[in-house]
């Protein structure tokens, strides 16, 4: 078994939604995001079972899995808590200020209350009053940490403001390296997240959407340096989520959490070097892709301590058929 690392979290936070939609207020800078035919009665109903099979599979898996309920019809994008909150290590949170005014009501004081009630919090900065003055950090959908090397990645855009990073790197005490991403079309990529995703012992990277040859280069070698496999992804895959997943700490060891569209879209090769690190755990999520995000977005990490003896865990709100 591998050695629990500072990179991957035992536990996450998801919140099942009973009203989930692909919200047309991000779709103008989020590339990712579809149309379907479906009625939205059958889209929500397909998006609260894909959560609750999510749920149930990562707590098989030994993840300490925190769910919670969103029965409100006015949040479509609170599927996505990684945006809004951040744990750290030496128990610290990070509150997030949001871009789409439809995402700002996302933020939740129960989440931050069993976060201090089940872990060892010692202070939370809330960086969220920075939406008065249009500055925008949208959490570890906007940056991609480095928590073993205290590097911060964050792809310009809308939701990636360097003042805020600049700050949240001075309070975390991480090295910000922002970069310039863009998708096919010349379009800025919406959050980092969807570009990189970094492990242990391996980091995904769609490095040819970094048109600054410099600099793409400097971030590989960055994460060479590390002595991580870098795993370069191409816009395929990219734009199949490919980039979008998350390394997890469970009862056996560490697991790579992706959608079943992005290990689709991996080459054997690909799988065979995530597969000496880490077991490759795929969830099919379909309906929730069609809102931009897939599984990394749908979890938010808890690099906290338990206040309980470790080994426990917590399914809040037990899956049940709506």
């Amino acid at each position: 078994m591998k050695r629990p690392s500072a990179q991957a979290p035992k536990g996450v936070v998801m919140i099942r939604p009973h009203y989930f939609g692909p919200n047309p207020m991000t779709a103008r800078d989020n590339a990712f995001q579809a149309t379907d035919a479906r009625q939205p009665s059958a889209i929500a109903k397909a998006a609260f079972e894909e959560v609750t099979r999510m749920a149930e599979g990562l707590a098989r898996a030994g993840v300490a899995v925190h769910l919670f309920e969103d029965e409100t019809a006015a949040l479509p994008d609170s599927v996505f808590p990684n945006n809004w909150f951040s744990t750290h290590s030496g128990g610290h949170v990070a509150i997030y200020p949001m871009y789409s005014e439809s995402r700002q009501s996302e933020r939740r004081p129960d989440i931050i209350e069993m976060l201090k009630s089940e872990y060892r919090v010692q202070d939370v900065i809330d960086y969220s009053g920075l939406e008065k003055d249009g500055v925008y950090l949208e959490g570890t959908g906007a940056m991609v940490l480095d928590h073993i090397g205290r590097v911060a990645y964050a792809a310009r855009s809308n939701r990636t403001n360097e003042v805020a990073l600049e700050r949240f790197c001075t309070h975390f005490n991480f090295e910000p390296m922002i970069f310039g991403a863009v998708d096919r079309n010349g379009n800025s990529i919406y959050h980092t997240n969807v570009l990189m995703c970094i492990g242990t012992e391996f980091a995904l990277i769609g490095a040819s959407m970094i048109p600054d040859a410099a600099r793409r280069a400097e971030i590989c070698a960055r994460l060479e340096e590390t002595g991580r496999q870098v795993i370069d992804l191409t816009v395929e895959q990219i734009e199949n989520f490919a980039g979008n997943a998350i390394e997890l700490d469970g009862a056996d060891g560490r697991v790579v959490v992706l959608s079943a569209r992005a290990l689709a879209s991996l080459r054997s090769d690909q799988i065979a070097a995530l597969e000496t690190s880490a077991r490759l755990l795929a969830f099919d999520v379909p309906t929730i892709e069609l809102a931009g995000g897939s599984v990394r977005c749908m979890l938010a990490g808890v690099h906290l301590s338990r206040r309980e003896p470790v080994g426990t865990q917590t399914l809040y709100a037990a899956p049940s058929a709506r």
